[in-house]
């Protein structure tokens, strides 16, 4: 019974890590926080509803069309929410964000309706048993799907030219502005990369609980800014493992308590882990 509950909670906890590693790219590329982050989220769960149900494509194509469209409104954002605003307006970018989301949500509700839809079942519901352990096709769709385009994250960031680019940007901006790299180019691929990431966790949401609505993406969100203080803000990697983590305390409180306290032992996690290590389980202090 604990073995499957934490298959479960790894099948969420991937979810979570993608939505996690998003926001905290654009932490560590910029050092603010995007609020933006639920709406395109919710844009590209929306997305991929249109392309299955109007459209018929199948899963995989819907997962890249939501990726596709989310990473259009991620430009749409950082063109109008961090380019204009003045760097020395910290908190300026971090309200125009909370303001976007809030017209995004907004906009597709008088689109699609304030009510909830059914996400339609795209893939076949079939069974796998490995002795007690038991995983459906969804599942192991949603968790190959979550750490494939993870591991090509990583690829990406460590293997690739624009990739040593975001990491330069996020160690240092000046010096990286002194070596040649353009911050505007950086700043909209993280947005690009980011919010793409977004959008497929939309996606896989749907496919996971069956229903979305336009304010589905803000309590998912606070999710991922939990996870990001839980492993320290800017910490790429670290996002990823503690999705993990908080997708299996999420299960188990569920299983073995009751599925009220889910969101309660989240945020007590988060409480834990900045009393007794402010920079998060896999942040370093510095000093300046």
């Amino acid at each position: 019974m604990l073995l499957q509950q934490l298959i479960n909670g790894l099948m969420l906890g991937s979810v979570y890590s993608l939505i996690a590693i998003g926001f905290n790219l654009i932490f560590g590329v910029l050092g603010l926080l995007n609020f933006a982050h639920a709406g395109v989220l919710m844009a590209g769960a929306y997305a991929s509803l249109v392309l299955v149900s109007k459209y018929h494509v199948n899963i995989f194509v819907a997962i890249l069309g939501s990726m596709v469209f989310s990473s259009l409104l991620g430009m749409v954002v950082e063109l109008l929410a961090f380019r204009p605003i003045k760097k020395e307006y910290l908190l300026a970018p971090l309200i125009a964000t909370i303001g976007l989301n809030i017209s995004i949500e907004e906009g597709a509700a008088k689109i699609f309706g304030a009510n909830m839809v059914a996400f339609p079942r795209v893939v076949d519901a079939y069974v796998f048993k490995l002795g007690s352990i038991q995983f459906t096709s969804v599942q192991i769709l949603i968790l190959g799907t979550s750490l494939f385009l993870m591991l090509a994250l990583q690829a990406f960031i460590k293997k690739t030219r624009w990739g040593r680019a975001i990491r330069a940007t996020a160690a240092d901006f000046q010096m990286a502005s002194v070596c040649g790299v353009s911050p505007s180019r950086v700043n909209i691929l993280t947005f690009v990369v980011s919010s793409a990431l977004a959008g497929a966790a939309g996606t896989l949401i749907g496919l996971n609980f069956n229903i979305l609505s336009p304010y589905m993406g803000t309590s998912i969100v606070l999710k991922g800014f939990v996870i990001i203080l839980l492993a320290g803000l800017g910490n790429v990697t670290g996002a990823m493992y503690c999705g993990l983590i908080l997708g299996g305390i999420e299960v188990l409180s569920v299983a073995y308590l009751s599925a009220s306290y889910r969101d309660a032992f989240a945020f007590l996690a988060m409480f834990l882990i900045l009393v007794i290590k402010p920079t998060g389980l896999f942040g370093t202090g510095t000093r300046e």
